[in-house]
């Protein structure tokens, strides 16, 4: 299969905005792929050439880009760093040169899409001396036998950036317009941008395809096994330890009557631990360690692995679980940042896990001794844990829980948990099926609610694609007496087209204060104010301030503040003294 018969359906993914249309022109294309092409195509149409799971990546920077591409077309770094700054986009950069380079040499091989796969597999695996020219090499090699528009996406892609803007709600649903078009009396209106199906059918095959996402993690093996084997082999799929899943998710309830009115009477109210969520896998024969997000994070917590030998028997299983630091000398839980710097570490892991331990807290189990049980009531799941796991207290410990229809007695247990330094409780059906992925009431998050800050613009740095235009991430300050410290970054909570605060307006408004560039970075005056939320407050190191805004959100823009006006740090050490018991 050429390369150019994805490219092309990736610039008419490119060209429209509708979410409908662009699933289906992925289905299309779906719908001529041989078998043998499903991965390479589906995995390029995401953007990467590996599952999410899994830990390899390519490993090529911007700037190892800006030499591949001087490689490939002979103009100068500086020449294309220029092209660079104007466009915001190295596919768009690299496409326009090679564009002049074909001009002038008129030269063109034609590469299929296997050959672009395998090039940037290969890519992943190069390590040792030399490794970043030889990988430049295999990158340029493709470039050089490409269309500039071929070239334009194998840039995207090598860099991440492909931003297409299918959302893998249309990947499922593409898989299931492509292979299953007559079963569920599928007819798409491209004029309207509507689509008829039978809806009692169509619901059937959706969530087959998003149950079998859900274990696999992989379009291309869900949309091979959709192809080849059909809807039962869908719905067989089942959890095997040792290969990563979605973990179970749940939305936050207002307060505790709203948590038990959502998950009923009684209910497991259990602590919600300020840590690193961790599916612990073992097969039998080994144990490793998956985050929520699927990465492989075994190596980085050893003691996590000694603690499971000894005190889980069972033959093999998976177990749900939260760990959490500890001071070792007064016992008390820390804040979650003292134990996330393990993730991207890969030397000193022993150093690191003494200085800061953990404990393992479990609370569930999906897979015990051979077989599924994810489909039992979370109190059958519960009672299995009780039976399979011996408690050790600072190592491994069952999650605390109270059972309970009492919400003054479920209030006495949630301050508890903030005064010891956790986040808030959960509150969970007892009834309820594990359901990776899914967000569907058989639990909920109780959690304080923070008060928002005022924080000024003082940097910001230009988008890329169709946002390299627009200012889209802004560096936050508060104030510390008479001078202004940073405090973290934002670029969520901010419209494109529609009301509210959008990236245009905050593009108009900072542009006049410009007071220095660097690239696509600006420095700004401190004048535009934002409001904003956030999740918690985090001692940081990386900011001026000591502080950093965990997941911090635009709510308002606060024209009608002074700078005299805006939060300090005095504001910010409060707030954080205060969140979860840590004035204690």
């Amino acid at each position: 299969m050429n390369f150019t018969d994805l490219t092309i359906t990736l610039e008419e993914l490119t060209k429209t905005s509708k979410r409908l249309k662009k699933t289906y022109i992925l289905s299309e294309l779906l719908k001529k792929v041989p078998q043998k092409y499903l991965e390479a195509v589906l995995m390029l149409s995401e953007g990467r050439v590996f599952p999410a799971w899994d830990e390899r990546v390519l490993g090529l920077s911007d700037q190892t880009a800006l030499k591949i591409i001087h490689n490939a077309t002979g103009e100068s770094i500086d020449t294309i760093k220029k092209l660079w700054s104007k466009e915001g986009d190295l596919g768009i950069v690299t496409e326009e040169l090679m564009k002049k380079r074909k001009q002038m040499t008129l030269a063109h091989t034609t590469i299929t899409v296997e050959k672009v796969f395998t090039n940037l597999q290969n890519v992943a695996s190069i390590e040792g001396k030399g490794s970043t020219d030889k990988k430049i090499g295999l990158v340029t090699e493709l470039l050089t036998s490409a269309t500039p528009k071929e070239a334009k996406y194998i840039i995207k892609i090598v860099l991440g950036n492909l931003r297409i803007g299918i959302a893998e709600g249309s990947i499922r649903d593409a898989i299931v317009w492509a292979f299953f078009e007559k079963e569920i009396n599928f007819k798409y209106d491209d004029k309207d941008n509507t689509f008829e199906v039978d809806r009692k059918v169509y619901d059937q095959y959706v969530n087959a395809t998003q149950h079998a996402l859900d274990i696999l993690n992989d379009f291309s093996e869900v949309a091979g096994i959709a192809k080849k084997e059909g809807l039962k082999a869908l719905e067989k799929i089942s959890i095997t330890p040792g290969k990563p899943l979605n973990v179970m998710l749940f939305q936050k309830a207002e307060n505790l009557a709203d948590a038990f009115k959502t998950v009923g009477k009684p209910a497991a109210i259990e602590v919600k631990y300020d840590g690193m969520r961790l599916l612990i896998n073992n097969d039998g024969k080994k144990t490793i360690c998956y985050t929520r997000r699927l990465e492989n994070v075994t190596k980085q917590f050893p003691e996590v692995i000694e603690a499971v030998k000894k005190q889980v028997k069972a033959k093999s299983f998976i177990l749900d679980a939260e760990v959490v630091g500890y001071d070792k000398k007064t016992g008390r839980y820390l804040p979650f940042q003292t134990i996330s710097q393990r993730i991207k570490r890969k030397y000193d892991i022993e150093d690191i896990a003494k200085k800061y331990p953990v404990e393992i807290n479990v609370f569930d189990v999906l897979y015990l001794d051979g077989k599924s049980v994810i489909e039992l009531p979370f109190k059958e799941r519960r009672s299995l844990l009780k039976k399979c796991v011996k408690e050790k207290k600072k190592e491994l410990v069952l999650a605390k829980q109270i059972i309970t229809s009492d919400e003054i007695e479920a209030r006495k247990f949630y301050e508890e948990a903030l005064s010891e330094g956790q986040e808030g409780v959960m509150v969970k059906n007892l009834q309820a099926a594990y359901k990776p992925g899914s967000r569907v009431g058989h639990g909920v998050k109780v959690k304080p609610i923070l008060e928002p800050i005022d924080a000024v613009i003082i940097g910001a740095e230009y988008g890329e694609g169709k946002r390299s235009t627009w200012l889209s991430s802004f560096k936050l300050a508060v104030m510390d007496e008479n001078k202004l410290v940073e405090i973290g970054k934002v670029g969520t909570g901010i419209k494109e087209k529609t009301e509210g605060v959008t990236f245009l307006e905050l593009t108009k408004l900072l542009k006049p204060l410009v007071q220095e560039e660097h690239g696509r970075e600006v420095i700004v005056k401190a004048k535009i104010i934002l409001e904003i939320t956030y999740e918690e407050i985090q001692a940081s190191p990386t900011y001026n301030s000591g502080y950093a805004l965990r997941f911090p959100r635009v709510k308002n823009l606060r024209l009608d503040k002074p700078l005299r006006e805006i939060s300090t740090l005095r504001d910010i050490v409060r707030i954080y003294k205060k969140q979860r018991g840590k004035e204690n």
